[in-house]
């Protein structure tokens, strides 16, 4: 057994996991606040990425001025979607809001695509060194930062609904929308504040992404890659989305060692997850730390 390959993946693994867990963690935000599960998530990493690739690239902007430009731009972004596109769909059998999200996907795919065309486009050097030497072992340096930016956010994740007043509300609101409003909470602004922290942390997971891999269409499919994970670790639940993401990740590359070691498939490492997805359905439903609803008759 290649010990040392081995290693490398499990390492590996668990940096691109908690990258997984920060978009499971958008996921999240929008299902506790509103109770749906936005479809067009891996389009909003693709449009975050587009529009870092585009400042960096046309207008020569120093990434570390471009990356906070295209936060702004996706928080306003978010905000924009929320009330132009799906307010009006507040008090809306929650498939047909599922089905608008699913529309919106296939609207800003193929936007994306008239925009900026089909092809990959590398991304711009933003580090002098490719690749750090930790312990013997490569990692790429955009997955170090985006290991140290993910814990971060996580970090501000859990101090954001524990202790800021739109967290509180956030809370409140997926408590119970009729008790925020009698307590003065606004549900209609806490949906787009969730909308909008949403579209800015997929940006970060789509730029760090593509910084890796470039930018093209392709990059979208990362939001069908991290369903597994947010259904893992729960739909309701932060901390199991993190969790959920770091699961996935590690399973993801020991599969690949697997395959590439022993069955030689070919497919494994890209299907995998959704193994996991059907397994977890039929034992845990509502996943690791998700809510149970009890109906009683």
């Amino acid at each position: 057994m290649n010990t040392q390959l081995l290693i490398q993946l499990l390492v590996n693994g668990v940096v691109i996991g908690t990258l997984y867990g920060v978009v499971a963690m958008s996921f999240v935000l929008i299902y506790k606040a509103t109770q749906v599960v936005n479809f067009a998530q891996g389009e909003l990493l693709l449009i975050g990425a587009w529009v870092c690739w585009w400042l960096l690239t046309k207008y020569h902007v120093p990434f570390w001025i471009g990356m906070p430009i295209t936060l702004v731009f996706m928080f306003i972004f978010g905000i924009a979607i929320q009330i132009v596109i799906l307010r009006p769909m507040i008090g809306e059998p929650i498939i047909s809001v599922i089905m608008v999200t699913i529309a919106l996907s296939t609207v800003f795919s193929a936007l994306m695509k008239w925009i900026f065309g089909v092809n990959l486009q590398p991304f711009p050097d933003i580090f002098e060194s490719r690749i750090v030497t930790i312990l013997g072992i490569q990692i790429q340096t955009v997955y170090v930062l985006s290991l140290v930016v993910s814990l971060a956010m996580m970090a501000g994740m859990a101090w954001f609904f524990r202790v800021s007043k739109y967290g509180l509300a956030m809370r409140a609101t997926a408590f119970s929308q009729q008790v925020a409003q009698s307590l003065g909470i606004s549900v209609k602004n806490v949906f787009a504040m969730a909308w909008a922290i949403s579209a800015m942390v997929s940006a970060v997971a789509g730029v760090v992404v593509a910084v890796v891999n470039g930018v093209s269409a392709g990059l979208s499919v990362y939001g069908i890659k991290v369903f597994p994970a947010t259904i893992l670790g729960g739909l309701d639940s932060i901390g199991g989305a993190v969790l959920g993401g770091i699961i996935i990740g590690v399973l993801e590359h020991l599969a690949h060692f697997i395959d590439s070691e022993y069955l030689h498939w070919g497919n494994l490492y890209e299907i995998a997850p959704f193994y996991v997805l059907i397994i977890v359905l039929m034992i845990k439903p509502y996943g690791l730390f998700g809510t149970k609803d009890i109906e009683r008759i």
